[in-house]
């Protein structure tokens, strides 16, 4: 079944677009309006790596895109840890016809949604009653369950029993309260934790690569590099990006694609792990580590610095 997406001609004469987007702009938020990766909801996962791919633009440009479509023109949100993107008025222009089907396949997609916050951000722009109350079905569940719990009217306050049963409600209202602030709290602190372990291993790579002679200004090859920390299926991203880089310094071939020819050689071997990649080649210890475009039918390596592109 063909899979695609429709956009109204007034999208052209939305002051928006016609008025404030540059042409970059027009042609970016028209990707995000229909790239393969959208759904029916206008939430959906994807990576800037993979919006770079499809766009033919640098990293330092869709991060420049992304930050004017969300602060300048305020037409989407994005979670860069969940890498949920969020489409402001999608549930305007795209959310406006029911049926079982549709309905069913809403459900589905707003159970997969790991930012909560995103879905009453595209909630509050559709028009249709039901599908809104559907969304609103979805951030609105604990409020509902707290208010529910809270909410018992006493009409004679000097009964005893009476009294017992709104004290329980209260302290059982009290105690759902302090165990989501709770939860909120470790959550944070899981978050800060995750971004100064972020920090430090960015920090390691980019040392890495300054002082062995990858190229101390060039932003653009650091930027795709760094990329692999958090697009890849590796374990321990920054162990395996440095033991390629390493590899690369070993046989003086100090070029971004060599070292991501390692990487992608080693991802679509399912090595995910520097031991699991230790232990690979323990066992094939006649063959050299280096990626598919510089290797010969030959079983010895054969160095040829024209080859690829030069970083």
């Amino acid at each position: 079944m063909a899979k695609y997406r429709m956009i109204q001609t007034n999208f052209w004469t939305n002051p928006i677009v016609s008025e404030e987007m540059t042409p970059e702009d027009k042609y970016f938020f028209l990707y995000l309006l229909t790239n393969p990766h959208t759904t029916q909801i206008g939430i959906y996962r994807i990576t800037k790596k993979q919006m770079a791919f499809d766009t033919g633009y640098s990293i330092e440009t869709i991060h420049s895109l992304m930050d004017r479509m969300d602060r300048h023109h305020q037409v989407i949100r994005y979670n860069p840890d969940t890498r949920e993107l969020a489409i402001k008025n999608w549930g305007k222009y795209n959310l406006h016809k029911g049926g079982k089907p549709v309905i069913d396949c809403i459900i589905s997609e707003l159970q997969q949604v790991q930012d909560t916050s995103l879905i009453p951000y595209v909630a509050e722009h559709i028009t249709k009653t039901d599908i809104q109350t559907i969304f609103k079905s979805f951030y609105e569940k604990e409020e509902g369950v707290e208010e529910e719990q809270g909410h018992h009217p006493v009409t004679q306050p000097y009964i005893e029993s009476e009294n017992t049963e709104n004290d329980a409600a209260l302290t059982t209202r009290h105690t759902m309260r302090g165990q989501k602030e709770k939860e909120n709290k470790k959550e944070k602190e899981k978050q800060q934790q995750n971004t100064k372990k972020k920090k430090e291993e960015v920090k390691e790579i980019i040392e890495l690569w300054d002082q062995n002679g990858f190229g101390y200004s060039n932003m653009n090859a650091k930027e795709q590099l760094l990329c692999w920390l958090d697009d890849s299926r590796f374990l321990n991203p920054k162990d395996v990006i440095v033991k390629a880089m390493t590899i690369a310094c070993t046989n003086n071939i100090r070029k971004l694609n060599y070292v991501v020819g390692i990487l992608k050689n080693w991802e679509n071997e399912g090595l995910l792990t520097v031991e699991e990649i230790d232990l690979y080649h323990k066992k094939k210890p006649t063959e050299q580590e280096q990626p598919a475009e510089h290797k010969g039918k030959t079983k010895e390596f054969q160095l040829n610095l024209s080859e690829g592109e030069d970083w």
